[in-house]
């Protein structure tokens, strides 16, 4: 592969880990939050701030622990008008996340600068990706119940930080079980808001509000 990649490595220390020394998944997405923001103000990205995740898959055949030094790379696998994809690999395992270009100033979807292409366009090598969601609603009969939310959910945005919902998985579902996730985000959970932890079997989960869904998951 040609074009732009990028690398930071962390250290699995104890407020990433769980009780079995895994890095737990919402640790893993801290890393790649930050690593994906290091990326564009390193590269001098103009509104390196004014992106936000619609979607991310992560995979993976075992998880980092406690102590271990974690090499992440990070690129772009693909381009739409407004939105592109991000691919990140570490030890053991990739994610690819779908991150929506913002304007600052109305906080809508915005054109992908040239200067964006100019960085980006040869890792992604012509592909195209959408934006479309996919997940459906819970089901009649899904396991309910509250998810209260914590201060410390909230991130300089005023919403629930896109890590909390890995932190939903690693409560509501058996991560131990799983080799993969797909979490997908349509509307921004915000303070005051009374959440429900939805699950099905170990396969599904959804943070909804008011019976909205506002985030999903599946394995």
């Amino acid at each position: 592969m040609t074009g732009r990649r990028f690398s930071r490595t962390r250290k699995v220390r104890l407020g990433d880990a769980g009780g079995d020394g895994r890095l737990r998944l919402d640790a893993l997405a801290r890393y790649l939050q930050d690593i994906a923001n290091d990326d564009a103000v390193d590269a001098g990205l103009e509104g390196a701030m004014a992106w936000v995740v619609r979607r991310i898959e992560v995979e993976w055949t075992g998880l980092p622990a406690l102590g271990d030094l974690v090499e992440l790379t990070t690129f772009c696998t693909g381009v739409g008008s407004r939105w592109a994809e991000r691919t990140t690999t570490f030890p053991g395992g990739r994610a690819a996340a779908l991150w929506v270009n913002l304007d600052p100033d109305t906080g809508r979807p915005a054109v992908l600068s040239q200067r964006f292409h100019d960085l980006f366009d040869e890792s992604a090598e012509g592909r195209t990706v959408s934006a479309r969601l996919r997940h459906e609603p819970p089901p009649e009969g899904a396991t309910r119940r509250p998810w209260p939310l914590r201060q410390t959910d909230f991130d300089a945005l005023g919403h629930v930080n896109n890590t909390i919902a890995f932190a939903a998985i690693e409560d509501g579902l058996d991560v131990g079980q799983l080799r993969r996730v797909e979490v997908e985000y349509r509307n921004a959970i915000l303070p005051g808001d009374e959440v429900e932890l939805v699950t099905q079997d170990n396969a599904r989960l959804w943070l909804t509000v008011g019976g909205e869904m506002r985030v999903s998951a599946r394995g």
